[in-house]
């Protein structure tokens, strides 16, 4: 399998996803969970999901859809469409899955997942994380990880303008 095949094996989602974890679990695999939009991925990024991923054995990422990410960041926002944002993700090693969501939240998303570990950034407080009912409630834990100074997808496109 060449590295393109690799990265497209990365994309997961309905019957797909629910067989991978499902085998993921049979083999003892501690599953890490982290979201966003990573629309310019940068530094800050790459450092974030690197510490993320080694909570556990495979890291899946929720990535926000187009219209989910306009919702929240504006009509001029993604920067990158979805399948961009989505093939970049997938092309770094420390991603083992991502699926894309809809919703404003990655609640159902992470419910469907159900990770042994949520992670989100230190800008968050842990009981505040969206999932840490689902989590916590199942033995897990939800954890945060300090962010780069300087490095935020919203100062790179304020540099550019």
């Amino acid at each position: 399998m060449n590295h393109f095949e690799k990265i497209n094996n990365k994309f997961l989602d309905g019957e797909k996803l629910e067989k991978w974890l499902e085998d993921c679990r049979k083999n003892g695999k501690k599953i890490v969970f982290s979201n966003g939009c990573f629309d310019i991925l940068h530094r800050g990024h790459v450092e974030y999901l690197s510490k993320a991923a080694a909570f556990g054995d495979v890291m899946v990422i929720g990535l926000n859809t187009d219209a989910s990410v306009r919702r929240l960041k504006g009509p001029s926002r993604p920067v990158n469409d979805e399948k961009a944002r989505a093939f970049v993700l997938a092309g770094l090693e420390c991603v083992t899955a991502v699926v894309l969501f809809d919703e404003d939240t990655p609640y159902n998303l992470i419910k469907t997942v159900q990770p042994d570990v949520l992670v989100k950034g230190s800008d968050y407080k842990p009981e505040n994380i969206v999932g840490y009912d689902i989590v916590t409630a199942k033995g897990g834990k939800v954890v945060t990880v300090d962010l780069v100074e300087g490095f935020s997808t919203t100062g790179i496109i304020n540099k550019i303008k």
